[in-house]
């Protein structure tokens, strides 16, 4: 008997420090302010979600305040910069384009910034990429972007944004005529190919569904999506091994979207509440409500899985490595 009353005890008492641990977690924050850094400007897709983001995690960091601020310039670079040298004390932590994951890969020089090396918190969705033509472009098919006397215009964030990078390589998949115009951030794509002035534009399927839905514009190819998908799969047109590794490439990175990442070296009880509150704002009812009232897919991981992941996207087998450092490295 004496032994069931110690085992008993000891049961309690394990079970009381799991308790008093887990409100140690939550507390870390209390009385502090974090600034959530989203890399782009105001509008669009990760300004949307980084909002709701943050909000939540405020909710879910008792005591603490979030702010957000806009950190637009670079394709997200400056942002991602800002993040990855503040200070390793858990306050500043942002989202950015997985587009740098790319750039990273290809990039000579990096002024310091290592995305292997940074404190990741977590990623909210998985998002299709697609190519939008607008309604008022004429073009109809990914034959229409291959004619020879006519070359498309293509809206892109910046050179080492998603965009950019991916209408690169999809350029060299499909053989396609495009002129690529950089410098396009939150939804000027959209406006820009309302007024006229461009063309096509290569984004998250989220992002441009309400311009599809109201009629301006249509989705000629869709990567990652599923085999049942309505629109033109770009698996199904990659017809040689360039094509499908290019194909492979885009689709992979498009399961890490809308990151959120702190500086390396956030302390380990710091970042677990971090990762421990950005998980329960994801699995918040208001959220996934809200979310899905502003058509954003949700498709969490927690920061530990993001970080395994990123680390593999930088160990790509030598051949897909130079066909990316030659469509992608500047002249």
């Amino acid at each position: 008997m004496n032994r069931i009353l110690a085992l008993t005890a000891s049961l309690i008492l394990l079970a009381l420090g799991s308790i008093q641990q887990a409100g140690a977690q939550s507390n870390l924050f209390d009385g502090k302010t974090i600034t959530y850094i989203v890399a782009t400007k105001p509008g669009g897709g990760y300004d949307t979600m980084g909002r709701l983001v943050a909000r939540f995690l405020e909710k879910h960091l008792p005591g603490s305040r979030v702010i957000v601020k806009n950190v637009p310039g670079a394709a997200h670079l400056i942002g991602a910069k800002m993040i990855n040298s503040a200070d390793a004390d858990g306050l500043t932590i942002g989202t950015f384009n997985t587009g740098l994951i790319s750039w990273q890969l290809t990039a000579t020089e990096t002024d310091g910034l290592d995305l292997a090396r940074m404190s990741w918190i977590g990623k909210a969705a998985s998002e299709k990429r697609v190519l939008v033509v607008s309604a008022k472009s004429g073009l109809n098919s990914l034959d229409d972007l291959r004619k020879p006397d006519h070359k498309v215009k293509m809206a892109a964030s910046g050179k080492g944004a998603a965009s950019y990078q991916e209408t690169r390589m999809l350029t060299r998949a499909f053989g396609l005529n495009l002129e690529i115009i950089p410098g396009y951030e939150g939804t000027e794509a959209e406006l820009a190919m309302l007024r006229g002035e461009i063309e096509a534009y290569v984004g998250s399927e989220s992002s441009l569904k309400p311009f599809i839905a109201n009629g301006n514009g249509k989705i000629i190819l869709e990567i990652g999506g599923q085999a049942d998908s309505p629109n033109p799969q770009a698996s199904a047109h990659a017809r040689d091994d360039t094509a499908k590794a290019i194909i492979d490439f885009i689709a992979t990175q498009a399961q890490l979207s809308r990151l959120t990442a702190g500086p390396p070296g956030i302390p380990a009880d710091q970042l677990k509440a971090l990762r421990e509150a950005y998980m329960a704002a994801l699995a918040d009812p208001e959220l996934v409500a809200e979310a899905e009232k502003l058509e954003l897919p949700i498709a969490p991981a927690s920061g530990d899985a993001v970080a395994e992941r990123v680390r593999a996207a930088f160990d790509q087998p030598p051949a897909t490595l130079a066909l990316l450092k030659e469509l992608l490295q500047e002249e």
